[in-house]
């Protein structure tokens, strides 16, 4: 009977947690290589380029789910109106994201756009501020879930017809971001950059359900993301990137720290080899490697659980990589802007 009971109330807590808002949000070990969903005020600050593009794939849990959770997106942001804002720029970008939950159980797409304006201010420093908004679609796949009333003494059936009704297996609304960011650049071997973001600040409603249950609010938390780097050049031949990340929504943490660095392979650092090892305290370390060819960056990094989890899946966590491409606009030719952090080109 406390078997029966157990199974129940686990059963009740899944149903809840795909049902009801206040889920994780979407995340990557990588957070530096999604700028624009960590803080919405990166969006045109590229200190060594104009635009860029950039890609994003992550798949977890695949050791211990027959159907893993996959978390993709699609980027790219650029600056506009340098030569029309004194001393100062604006950016201007989007991002599609999708998030499948398992077995697509739960599905998620959502697209933002982001602007942001940066100012220097006298001749190290910038001030940004950022916002984005997008639309959010969160579906389900019912004829896949199982309600405690479908418990048949032993299994769990879903021929059997069950009391719990769904008013709607599609949500859609309207998600908000803002955040501001500071960059020092003190010399051009270093540059230090931090910010902070509050996301879902308008607070939507994410539910299948027409009413909330007594006691019940599902509207979203808002969810409080800061991070810190910098970019400092050792030599002609390493630059070193530490920084930290840390976000908090809903009761719910997550801190990543480590740092990488860029080998140079060629004179003008048009090719590069990366290697980093960060770490989210008491569940992974994350090693990554990757590779700079001309403008395009691929980097790889894999989750290896240090946390009890890792007596379910073996120590086998996540990986994911990142696609990024970047560069200056064509009519500035040979005489290419001055970048505002170290970088291996003359």
């Amino acid at each position: 009977m406390r078997g029966l009971k157990t199974i129940l109330v686990l059963s009740c807590g899944m149903t809840l947690g795909i049902l009801g808002a206040n889920g994780q949000d979407l995340h990557f070990s990588q957070w530096f290589n999604a700028p624009l969903i960590t803080n919405p005020a990166n969006t045109g600050f590229i200190p060594d380029a104009d635009y860029r593009l950039g890609a994003n794939y992550r798949d977890q849990w695949s050791a211990i789910m027959a159907a893993p959770y996959r978390t993709m997106s699609l980027w790219g942001d650029a600056q506009v109106f340098r030569n029309r804002i004194e001393n100062g720029w604006m950016g201007l970008g989007g991002v599609i994201l999708r998030d499948d939950a398992g077995s697509s159980t739960l599905t998620s797409t959502s697209v933002y756009a982001s602007v942001a304006y940066h100012q220097m201010v006298g001749f190290a420093s910038l001030l940004s501020i950022g916002f984005n908004t997008g639309w959010v679609n969160k579906r389900i796949n019912t004829s896949n879930l199982k309600f405690p009333d479908q418990f048949d003494g032993k299994f769990f059936d879903n021929t059997l017809p069950t009391s719990v009704v769904i008013d709607h297996p599609s949500d859609n609304y309207l998600d908000m971001q803002i955040g501001m960011n500071y960059a020092y650049f003190p010399t051009n071997k270093m540059y230090l950059n931090g910010g902070f973001s509050v996301q879902h600040f308008n607070r939507p409603r994410e539910s299948f359900f027409n009413t909330d249950p007594v006691g019940f609010d599902s509207r979203i938390a808002p969810r409080y993301t800061g991070f810190v780097n910098a970019s400092i050049k050792v030599n002609e031949q390493v630059i070193v990137n530490p920084m930290g990340y840390y976000t908090q929504m809903a009761g719910a943490s997550e801190m990543v720290i480590g740092l990488n660095a860029q080998f140079n392979l060629q004179d003008e650092g048009d090719q590069q080899v990366i290697g980093g090892l960060y770490m989210r305290p008491g569940d992974a370390i994350i090693p990554m490697i990757g590779f700079v060819y001309k403008n395009i960056r691929l980097t790889f990094t894999y989750d290896v659980t240090t946390s009890a989890l890792k007596h379910y899946d073996g120590g086998y966590g996540s990986w994911e990589f990142a696609l990024l491409n970047q560069g200056f606009y064509s009519q500035y030719n040979g005489d290419k802007r001055q970048s505002l952090c170290p970088t291996f080109k003359p």
